[in-house]
């Protein structure tokens, strides 16, 4: 099924997608004026490639055609045909083999049972035995003892490859599982905080073929995560107003079980929404 949008319609989706990036994105942009970095926040912008400026660029997804959108016209995965911009059917193809790993990734994902017992020692485990930490604007909670202590008591059990690699070399060893790209569409899992964050990865490797709102969707809830991943870290970050999740106790413990499943909640229609957008395109690709 395809939906024609009239140039009155399509630009009022385009307004009000920016309109909704803009308020998302004001403290970013502002801080970026200032030069200010932030420890929590610029991870959406330096992990993740996504730029602003692409973000605020709206994408309807497939099945849909703009009538009279020639500011489509040339874009990158979209065709101008009959004075209408849609998806290009053949860039599709293109990426058909990176569409088909996105899906066996998330739908394996999306089946395996979650598992909330990391308590996020993943960032313990990137500082532990090592004066080379991240964030050095800002002090260990514990100090350096202390985290070293909280990871050696603990048993560390990441399933997320893109953490594990950022372990230190005394901290991999530690781990229950050593996660490896090829072994990711088998150990990853949606109770990782992690896993859910990259959805917003996810959505924006699809693009343009992602629906704007997907994508956003998704960049909010990654948003809300990292919060919690740097509120549960080793990280003293008091004076920027995040109160610590503390993990080393049975109640930061039970904190931060409890917001991992409902992370894990919101995940759930996200990813699904996604395996859709990947089967739709496989479906639209040239026989």
């Amino acid at each position: 099924m395809t939906i024609t949008l009239s140039p009155a319609e399509w630009t009022s989706y385009k307004t009000a997608h920016r309109t909704r990036v803009d308020l998302l994105l004001a403290d970013h942009m502002e801080r970026r004026k200032r030069r200010e970095p932030h420890p929590v926040e610029d991870f959406l912008f330096t992990y993740y490639p996504t730029r602003p400026n692409q973000l605020r660029v709206w994408h309807p997804g497939p099945g849909v055609r703009l009538l009279g959108a020639t500011e489509y016209d040339g874009r990158r995965g979209y065709r101008y045909v009959d004075g209408a911009a849609s998806v290009d059917p053949a860039e599709v193809e293109r990426r058909a083999d990176s569409i088909q790993w996105i899906r066996r990734l998330l739908a394996a994902t999306a089946d395996r049972q979650p598992q909330f017992g990391c308590f996020g020692l993943h960032e313990w485990a990137m500082v532990y035995r090592t004066a080379d930490v991240r964030h050095q604007a800002w002090p260990l909670r514990l100090g350096v003892e202390g985290t070293d202590r909280v990871v050696e008591s603990h048993k560390v059990a990441c399933s997320h490859f893109d953490a594990f690699r950022f372990f230190t070399s005394a901290a991999r060893p530690l781990n229950v599982l050593q996660p490896t790209r090829e072994s990711q569409p088998v150990l990853e899992q949606g109770g990782c905080l992690h896993a859910n964050m990259d959805l917003y990865k996810w959505a924006c490797k699809l693009m343009p073929f992602t629906p704007s709102e997907l994508v956003l969707d998704c960049f909010e809830l990654a948003r809300d995560i990292r919060t919690l991943d740097m509120r549960a870290s080793p990280y003293d970050l008091a004076g920027l107003g995040y109160t610590a999740v503390r993990i080393e106790t049975p109640a930061g413990k039970a904190e931060y079980a409890a917001a991992q499943r409902g992370f894990a909640a919101r995940a759930r229609p996200l990813r699904h929404r996604l395996v859709e957008l990947c089967d739709r395109l496989h479906a639209s690709m040239p026989r």
